[in-house]
């Protein structure tokens, strides 16, 4: 059951979209996806989200079967949906927006010879950008899930007793996370598989993985290469828990570190060095500026403080330092050295400053903003500072 309020958001949502459709000389949209249909609907079904530039929006549902309304059609394959058109009195789409990022070759040529479409574009990066800037409703919803989020990561040094793996830290930590009202698998853009978030222990730190993250890990099996790997927790180690905050539909992102026993003088000057970065991008970031500008300032603190060699990984340095957050835990925008996103209201994100050090692990912070129409507001609100876990 969708509440007044949600409906009415959505509401606004499908006439922004249709507006944004109109603006770009398209008559329709047809979604696929899990997440855009959600976007537009408030909930997942399997089949296609159609919506005209000046009409109200069809639903062709394969599946489930408890769906009910004026518009909303059950079928089997998309060949039926011609004949549903016709018998409605309504015009096939001939200039539609398409989610071809997402879209297999198969689905696409199938369609193609459906509908004959005259042109098509990508819906795909154009719904994001879209998206991107979250409506009141939405950031009521990362604000929430921001706040279970710093909840249970204050319960995650009683999770640690000695002789633990980090794979058995992680399963209590996935544990706290769950009690606390965390929907377990969180959902992303394009081909990364993770859940709930990774926990990287000493030197894993920095192997580097095939996935899109700042920092990777060689988790446990070639087939799933990303994340803990069964590393003792030892004395002098670093512990980075970087996990998902999906406690709502809506994504909050963050980071702490947890140091079995103590660390070395670098660990945490270079974590100093993170905070360092974080301050001085909430000071700077506000509308109007530049995501590459606030990497650039990132990086030029990093250099001034000799420890380049360290930032975002070591053998694989990612490059970027923050992305947007929302349905999705890589919206945009990236704030990366070559990214031409600049910052507007009602954009939320991540950003996450990090370092590996050689034989301790990662140190960093990570929290999640909202940018406000003077400058940001941090919506993770927790220690900042290294948290003491002894051996």
């Amino acid at each position: 059951m969708i509440d007044d309020n949600l409906s009415n958001d959505l509401s606004f949502r499908r006439k922004r979209v249709q507006q944004a459709i109109r603006e770009a000389g398209m008559d329709s949209l047809m979604l696929t996806s899990d997440v855009n249909i959600f976007y537009l609907t408030g909930r997942v079904f399997s089949g296609y989200y159609y919506l005209p530039a000046d009409d109200e929006p069809v639903w062709f549902v394969k599946r489930p079967v408890d769906l009910s309304g004026d518009r909303i059609f059950y079928i089997r394959k998309p060949e039926q949906i011609p004949e549903l058109f016709a018998s409605n009195g309504w015009s096939l789409p001939q200039h539609v927006l398409l989610e071809t990022d997402i879209l297999s070759y198969n689905e696409w040529q199938r369609l193609q010879s459906i509908f004959h479409f005259q042109q098509f574009e990508n819906a795909s990066q154009w719904l994001r950008r879209i998206r991107m800037i979250k409506t009141p409703w939405e950031i009521e919803q990362i604000r929430l899930s921001a706040a279970h989020h710093a909840e249970a990561y204050a319960c995650f040094p009683q999770c640690y007793h000695p002789g633990m793996t980090d794979l058995q830290f992680q399963i209590a930590i996935e544990n706290q996370m769950r009690l606390h009202g965390s929907r377990g698998v969180f959902r992303s853009f394009g081909f990364n598989d993770i859940f709930m978030g990774s926990v990287l222990a000493g030197d894993n730190a920095g192997i580097p993985s095939p996935f899109d993250f700042a920092l990777g890990g060689g988790g446990q099996t070639a087939f799933c290469p990303v994340g803990a790997n069964g590393t003792p927790l030892k004395e002098g180690m670093a512990v980075m828990v970087d996990m998902a905050g999906n406690f709502t539909d809506y994504l909050s992102d963050m980071t702490r570190v947890y140091a079995i026993g103590t660390l070395p003088e670098i660990a945490f000057r270079a974590h100093q060095v993170s905070l360092e970065i974080q301050y001085a991008c909430e000071a700077t970031a506000k509308p109007g500026v530049a995501c590459a500008d606030l990497y650039h300032l990132a990086f030029s603190i990093v250099e001034k403080a000799g420890l380049t060699a360290y930032f975002m990984g070591m053998q694989q340095q990612a490059k970027f330092i923050g992305h947007g957050i929302g349905l999705e835990i890589n919206e945009p925008p990236v704030f990366s050295p070559r990214s031409n996103e600049i910052l507007a209201p009602n954009i939320t994100f991540a950003l996450e400053p990090k370092f590996v050090i050689p034989q301790v692990g990662a140190v960093g912070i990570e929290n999640s903003y909202l940018v406000t129409d003077t400058g940001v507001e941090k919506l993770t609100l927790l220690d900042e500072n290294i948290f003491q876990m002894r051996p």
